[in-house]
């Protein structure tokens, strides 16, 4: 089944070279990369918890794990950070920021929050 969330076509070829990094060691890949992705979109999107992942999807224990993983290799966060350039240049701004700020409502908080212009 397709849900609204699922990426479409042009979507998936401009982060799929993050998702698909080829393995030196271990076993083969079971999953396709993007069938993990749509489902992550879906718990986004969708706001729903994890054990409530439609059963078109993979095992949430899966999904999470790969989300777990991706989080903590900065795999979002290069997919955030080129999606966000190539939008600014289509934008006709510069790839890059020229400042930022960093706003944080309370000090003794270790998640500082950063918005860049």
């Amino acid at each position: 089944m397709i849900y609204p969330s699922d990426l479409k076509d042009r979507e998936w070829i401009l982060v799929e070279s993050y998702f698909n990094q080829r393995r030196v060691f271990g076993r083969p890949l079971k999953h396709k990369r993007r069938s993990i992705v749509d489902a992550i979109f879906y718990i986004s999107r969708s706001g729903c918890q994890w054990r409530m992942l439609p059963k078109d999807y993979l095992p949430w224990q899966t999904v999470y794990d790969y989300f777990k993983q991706w989080c903590e290799d900065g795999t979002w966060e290069k997919v955030l950070d080129i999606l966000n350039e190539k939008d600014r240049v289509r934008q006709g701004r510069q790839a890059k920021p020229s400042y930022g700020v960093i706003d944080s409502q309370n000090p003794s908080s270790q998640l500082v929050k950063s918005v860049l212009f």
